[in-house]
């Protein structure tokens, strides 16, 4: 075995831990974050603070036996969990924790995680129209058009991110923003973009990358009330345990982005010793929001998630794109 394809397993391998254990103990974080927020207990029995839950949990599930329906097209059906989970794990190869370690790096890394994440969409597809169910068929449905409604103004604000840096390289993105959080792209008094929008480009691109992740407000596609369980409604055992984890892993990947793209990656907000601790401080705290928001906000309807990102998020985006456009131009 060569020395590269040992290193290609081994990042793979520890990708694939590092995917599993934040689905986890996620789990538990919200659900011991939505104890607090109403009031109520959270896992507190199993080991201390509950710890040992999501184990036995990830045990349950998988002891569980699978069963596949009648009717239904299995080789689609055992194919989208699998799939849920596969551009998450892809998307971590290409994203730096720091300015070495990542398990490769290349120049378009940017333009990969997206191809990555185009993927999630088919999976959602895929197992409401192989269940032969149609409340998942019409969940399914309704998770596809709100990730193509809100993937648009969200590679828009990528795309602003991209014309400040001049690069798809996420480490150099990174770079560009070293020194104190003023030169951090979230904040356009020392940045390159002399943008004033730039704090709301942030704000878009986190509130896109709550409703990709299908996060409350905007989990439209498990609406239990009218949809029962949402498009993995026919999944039990693992099946539903995979597109637990990719639920979780990707919303891990976008917060890993906001801080690459906004927050200066690995930097120290004050211009001091930076490292993979900062990153993982960041991407925590905006899960930690995450997770804050879907206990606190209530669920949005479809009809007003589709309007906010056509009437809203796609234009103010398209106006910061041009701005920033002209801005750069001038400087």
């Amino acid at each position: 075995m060569s020395l590269t394809l040992f290193n290609v397993l081994a990042a793979v391998i520890i990708i694939v831990a590092f995917v599993a254990l934040n689905a986890a103990y996620l789990v538990w974080a919200e659900r011991r974050g939505a104890g607090r927020i109403q009031r109520r207990p959270g896992p507190n029995i199993n080991g201390p603070f509950g710890l040992f839950q999501p184990p036995l949990d990830g045990l349950k599930l998988m002891a569980k036996q699978l069963l596949i329906p009648n009717n239904t097209d299995k080789a689609v059906f055992i194919t989208a969990p699998v799939l849920a989970m596969f551009p998450a794990i892809m998307s971590f190869v290409t994203i730096p924790f720091s300015d070495i370690l990542v398990a490769h790096n290349i120049n378009i890394g940017l333009l990969c995680v997206f191809a990555f994440a185009s993927m999630g969409g088919m999976s959602l597809f895929f197992a409401g129209w192989s269940s032969r169910n149609k409340y998942a068929m019409m969940a399914a449905v309704r998770a596809v058009s709100q990730s193509v409604a809100y993937e648009i103004p969200m590679l828009i604000t990528v795309i602003t991110v991209v014309m400040i840096s001049g690069s798809l390289d996420l480490r150099e993105i990174v770079r560009q923003q070293s020194g104190n959080f003023l030169h951090w792209n979230i904040f356009p008094l020392l940045g390159n973009s002399h943008n004033l929008l730039m704090p709301f480009s942030f704000l878009i691109f986190f509130i896109c990358s709550l409703a990709e992740t299908n996060r409350a407000p905007f989990d439209l596609g498990e609406a239990e009330s009218e949809l029962v369980a949402g498009y993995h409604i026919e999944y039990g055992s693992m099946g539903f345990g995979l597109f637990f984890m990719g639920e979780y892993a990707n919303i891990v990947v976008g917060a890993s982005l906001a801080t690459l793209l906004f927050l200066g990656g690995w930097a120290c907000p004050f211009g001091l010793f930076p490292g993979v601790w900062w990153f993982l401080i960041k991407v925590y705290a905006l899960i930690a929001t995450v997770i804050w928001i879907r206990w606190t906000f209530p669920r949005t309807t479809i009809y007003s998630l589709l309007n906010l990102s056509w009437k809203v998020l796609i234009p103010l985006s398209l106006f910061n794109l041009l701005l920033t456009a002209g801005l750069l131009k001038v400087f």
